[in-house]
């Protein structure tokens, strides 16, 4: 069946190809005259005519041919392909160029005369469909001149299924192909190899898929390459040998292994049918070196094995072809801190591996070169005890701590609820810097979780011990700093890093809806210590109990108000008391009171005597103390907390 559109295509570039022809039959005479030739009613010996000629000699690199008339002719001994088959007497039918030249001899062609009659027996015996075999002779626009007794034009898109690099490499081959066209009245025809070898391959293709079963060995022929694999003609159809079926041991790329034209045997893996693909299998051929590997490489053995790959997560390291293990990037050092395997290794590097596990159905093996030393951490618990003193140098800081170096590659974590026994820190960055040299104290050592937790507040004695008990008691009035102002209460600094709470029902003798109006931050105010509490670390004061005791304090210190002499006018002042004058009582009752004893009187006047005052003072301060109990906090606290005003 003719191709309609591809002769279409070929009729638009039919231009060049006549001019080509054209060339070929130079001086050979018009269309009409050729007709005439092959349908034999041409006039002999006139130029342009077919006449038969008989080999009579050679003279230099010319056949001498006698046709006839009055002198021979001479046709150049290039026009004969096969030399060798040149004997004289042979007849040789030739094309009548010139009757007499410039040198007096008949001018003939072999070869246009051939020309001539092969095309005749084209047209009488071969149809467009047919097939027809010739010699590839040259390049031209477009594609290649084939000689098949007749010059015909092969398209380069027509050469092979898959267009070559290069057409050139077909001249001189002898190929078979298909006619496309002829026409016959531009004298030309167009063949296609690539529709030839379509045909072919899909009566071979039929034959090949209901032979075809999986697990069979096959022959076939690399016919193109990829990145991804080759395509193998398997005598009708190409399957896929997939890079990862190509060796049990790592392929960079196909041409590592195998070439265009490459004959080898590989393994039907997988067919479907529908779709017309089939998976090939090279690596199946050979047995799977991982069948045996956990035999072969038992957990804890040591190896020897060439860095194959690197990645950022670690090495790949290859113990025999096929067979390969990760060294992660965690497992290269005890100690040092590796941000890429590539500061260790490099490929191509023998290195000491201890197989760490082995899993034969993922095909994976897990190695490591740190375990081909000794653990460091085996004897961090021996030489670091805790409550050993060390120096290190602050190494990292994060939200929650520092790191500190402790020896090379050996870091233990500072926390920040360790750096202070009284301050409370937000972030390290306020006791530490990174790079610093610091003492601490070795805390805990974790071995097995490879943790070291250290502690610089464990230098000094815990404040909240001893003496923060012995310089604060309850009772005590103490000037302080107001630091922080909340809606339950107020932040009073008592000394460097060390707070109390004053809450809101301990401001003042109202009640106080908002601190602010009492205090302002940076005020310094004088408090009365309510409470010391060392194990949650808390300091309850009041500032309104600090005011009674001072108004106490200066009420019993008060003195006599000085009396002036005479009754109402000025005289000098004395603080003598005026002599009492005899007073003439009635007899008292058996019940009542001596007169003499003026005790009682003594206590309800004497302004030096404050105690009743005093007792009742205490009392309601023992009365705002417990009801101020469990409602105040610190300087460790924090706004979670809200007073019952109640």
């Amino acid at each position: 069946m003719v191709d309609q559109n591809l002769i279409s295509e070929l009729d638009r570039e039919g231009a060049w190809l006549d001019a080509e022809l054209a060339e070929l039959f130079a001086d050979s005479g018009s269309d009409a005259a050729i007709g005439g030739i092959i349908d034999g009613h041409s006039d002999e010996f006139k130029p342009g005519s077919i006449l038969k000629g008989r080999i009579v000699g050679r003279a230099g690199d010319d056949i001498v041919v006698d046709v006839g008339l009055k002198s021979e002719g001479l046709i150049s001994i290039g026009e004969w392909e096969d030399r060798s088959s040149i004997d004289v007497g042979d007849e040789v039918q030739v094309w009548l160029e010139t009757v007499e030249s410039d040198s007096g001899h008949i001018v003939l062609s072999k070869r246009k005369a051939d020309r001539i009659i092969n095309w005749h027996n084209i047209v009488n015996t071969k149809r467009e469909g047919d097939t027809v075999k010739g010699r590839v002779m040259r390049k031209i626009k477009g594609g290649l001149l084939v000689d098949i007794g007749y010059p015909v034009f092969l398209p380069a898109s027509q050469v092979d299924i898959r267009r070559p690099g290069d057409i050139g490499e077909y001249i001189g081959k002898e190929i078979s192909a298909k006619i496309l066209k002829i026409d016959q009245d531009r004298r030309n025809i167009v063949i296609s190899r690539r529709k030839l070898i379509d045909e072919e391959r899909t009566a071979a293709k039929e034959a090949l898929m209901a032979e075809l079963e999986i697990g069979q060995v096959r022959r076939g022929t690399v016919k193109n390459i990829a990145d991804f694999g080759a395509f193998v003609d398997l005598g009708g159809i190409d399957g896929l040998l997939h890079i990862t079926d190509m060796s049990w041991d790592r392929v960079g790329h196909p041409t590592e292994l195998l070439r265009i034209d490459d004959e080898i045997e590989v393994k039907i893996l997988n067919i479907d049918r529908e779709k017309e693909k089939i998976a090939l299998g090279l690596k199946q051929l050979k047995a799977n070196p991982w069948e045996e590997v956990e035999e072969r490489y038992p957990v804890d053995s040591r190896l020897k094995g060439e860095v194959v790959n690197i990645m950022n997560y670690g090495a790949f390291v290859k113990l025999e072809p096929g067979v390969e293990g990760l060294v992660h990037i965690s497992e290269m050092s005890w100690t040092r801190r590796i941000n890429h395997p590539s500061e260790m290794l490099a490929i191509g590097d023998v290195i000491d591996v201890v197989v760490l596990d082995v899993n034969k159905d993922k095909q994976e093996i897990s190695l490591g070169i740190k375990q081909t030393q000794e653990n460091p951490w085996e004897h961090v618990a021996e030489k670091y005890p805790p409550n050993t003193r060390i120096s290190g140098r602050v190494r990292n800081l994060t939200n929650y701590g520092a790191f500190v170096e402790v020896e090379e590659g050996i870091d233990g974590l500072l926390h920040v609820s360790d750096m202070s026994w009284t301050k409370k820190i937000n972030h390290p960055s306020e006791m530490v810097k990174k790079g610093d040299m610091i003492d601490c104290v070795v805390l805990k050592v974790e071995q097995g979780k490879q943790r070291i937790a250290l502690g610089i507040k464990q230098l000094q004695e815990d404040p909240w011990a001893r003496a923060v008990l012995e310089n604060y008691i309850p009772g005590q009035i103490v000037e302080g700093t107001v630091t922080k102002i909340t809606n339950f209460g107020v932040f009073v600094q008592l000394e460097e890093d060390l707070e109390g709470l004053l809450h809101v029902s301990e401001l003042a003798d109202h009640k106080v809806e908002d601190p602010h109006q009492e205090v302002k931050i940076g005020d310094k105010i004088l408090v009365k210590i309510l409470r010391v509490e060392p194990v949650e670390r808390k300091i309850g004061l009041s500032k309104k109990r600090a005011e009674w005791s001072i108004e106490q304090d200066a009420e019993s210190e008060k003195k006599f108000k000085p009396r002036r002499g005479g009754l109402h006018g000025a005289g000098e002042e004395t603080t003598d008391l005026i002599d009492r004058l005899p007073v003439i009582s009635p007899p008292l009752k058996k019940a009542d009171s001596d007169p003499s004893d003026d005790s009682s009187e003594k206590a309800a006047s004497d302004p030096s005597d404050d105690s009743s005052e005093k007792a009742a003072g205490d009392d309601i301060a023992e009365g705002g103390e417990e009801e101020a109990s469990g409602a105040e906090d610190t300087g460790t606290s924090t706004d979670d907390d809200e007073h019952d005003e109640g």
